[in-house]
């Protein structure tokens, strides 16, 4: 499947990419190439095969979720540059 460059020029206008005429055919080139790709993978016998979300099995490395109790206000703010009232104090991002 071939891309053409009013198809490339299109998506870069939709996504307000500019792009330069090298850029553009470069582009149609590498998308064409994926797409043809995908058309031979299309073409491949999965008779029998099961579907899989990984290409590989894949274990959970995360902990068990326990509970635990929380910090205190005073172990939770005592590494920060500054506190007030129990709550970290931050640079004011929104004038």
């Amino acid at each position: 499947m071939k891309i053409t460059k009013e198809e490339v020029m299109y998506v870069a206008d939709l996504a307000r990419l500019d792009l330069d005429e090298a850029s553009i055919d470069k582009f149609a080139e590498q998308i064409g190439t994926i797409l043809a790709y995908m058309d031979k993978l299309r073409n491949v016998d999965t008779k029998g095969v099961k579907p899989t979300s990984h290409a590989i099995t894949l274990n959970n490395a995360f902990r068990e979720d326990d509970q635990r109790d929380h910090l205190d206000t005073e172990t939770a703010t005592a590494n920060a540059p500054e506190t007030e009232a129990g709550s970290f104090v931050v640079p004011k991002v929104v004038g």
